[in-house]
C-alpha cells in the first residue's frame, strides 16, 4: 500500500449533490496523481515505461498540467494561452521533455498545481454546472468537463499504477 488508510487524504466517495460528487472525485484523482509519485527523484519521475513508449510519471504530470490549463484556462475561462510543454514541432514535448533533471520536475509540479488552483477557481466560481465554455466553436457545460477530467485522471493514473510498480514494486491505491 502506498499509504495506511487513516492517512490516506482522498475521501473515496460520500459526496451529496451533483457538483459535490464530480468535484470530490476530480479532486481524488488528483490525490492519486500526487501519491502515485510520492517520494520518487528526478531519475525514477523521469524513467520510461517500455520501448517503444516515451510514458513516465513526469510526463503524465506534464501531459495533465497541460489538460487541466486547456480544459479550464482555455475552454472555460476563454483565455487565449500557449500550451505548457507542447510545440507545434513536438506536439507529445510534455512526454519528450521530461527529463531526469530536479529542475525539470519542480517545474512540472508547480505547472500542474497551478493550474489545478486555477481550475478549482472557474469551478467554485461558476454559478453552476450548465455554464459553458467554447470548445472549438462548440459550447461545452462545465459538467461535461469535469467529467472528461475524472476520465482523463482516471485513465492516467492507471498507467501511473504500472509505471510505479515498474519502478520500485510499489502497487494499487
Amino acid at each position: 500500500m502506498f499509504v495506511h488508510p487513516e492517512e490516506d487524504t482522498r475521501a473515496d466517495g460520500g459526496f451529496q449533490g451533483e457538483r459535490a460528487v464530480l468535484v470530490g472525485y476530480l479532486r481524488d484523482q488528483r490525490l492519486t496523481l500526487e501519491l502515485k509519485c510520492a517520494g520518487l527523484d528526478a531519475e525514477a519521475m523521469a524513467r520510461r515505461a517500455v520501448e517503444p513508449s516515451n510514458l513516465s510519471l513526469l510526463g503524465l504530470v506534464r501531459h495533465l498540467a497541460g489538460v487541466e490549463q486547456y480544459w479550464f484556462r482555455q475552454v472555460m475561462a476563454g483565455e487565449d494561452v500557449r500550451r505548457h510543454y507542447r510545440t507545434a514541432d513536438d506536439p507529445a514535448a510534455d512526454f519528450t521533455g521530461a527529463v531526469a533533471d530536479p529542475e525539470v520536475v519542480a517545474d512540472a509540479w508547480a505547472t500542474w498545481r497551478a493550474e489545478v488552483a486555477f481550475a478549482e477557481g472557474v469551478v467554485a466560481g461558476a454559478s453552476g454546472l450548465e455554464v459553458a465554455g467554447d470548445s472549438g466553436g462548440e459550447p461545452m457545460e462545465l459538467r461535461e468537463v469535469l467529467v472528461h477530467m475524472i476520465e482523463e485522471y482516471a485513465r492516467h493514473n492507471g498507467h501511473a499504477d504500472f509505471l510505479r510498480e515498474r519502478i520500485d514494486g510499489r502497487v494499487g491505491q
